[in-house]
């Protein structure tokens, strides 16, 4: 008899199953694709915003987009490293909602081009309720 092969109990020659094959199956999700899916499906489920915020004592916008509103400003108020760490008293002056985050970073790009405080302030004043 063949080393891979075997009798069941009812006498017929079947091969022995020695190893499986990683990602051999069609039908089977590998990890990394259950990740990606997950990040999916993640993403689709949140809102995005562009946000910008303002500092009196700088007198200084800063131009960004997360998924979490509240939680960036605390981060952008909280000690750390960057842009936003040389004062606390930064405020939000103006968001807007977006269902990707490819649409809210297109946004933040599109103002950041724009290089210019009095467009900055314009924009905020035209969307203060």
């Amino acid at each position: 008899m063949h080393p891979l092969r075997a009798r069941s109990s009812v006498g017929s020659e079947h091969l022995v199953y020695t190893q499986g094959v990683r990602g051999s199956n069609p039908f089977a999700p590998t990890t990394k694709t259950f990740t990606f899916l997950v990040k999916v499906f993640l993403l689709l489920q949140d809102l995005f915003y562009l946000y910008i915020l303002h500092s009196a004592k700088l007198d200084k916008f800063y131009i960004g987009s997360t998924s979490n509103l509240e939680a960036r400003l605390q981060k952008h108020l909280s000690n750390h490293k960057g842009y936003t760490s040389r004062t606390k008293d930064w405020e939000i002056m103006y968001s807007e909602k977006f269902e990707s985050k490819i649409e809210a970073e297109k946004r933040e790009k599109q103002i950041k081009n724009w290089k210019s405080k009095q467009m900055i302030i314009k924009l905020i004043a035209q969307n203060k309720v």
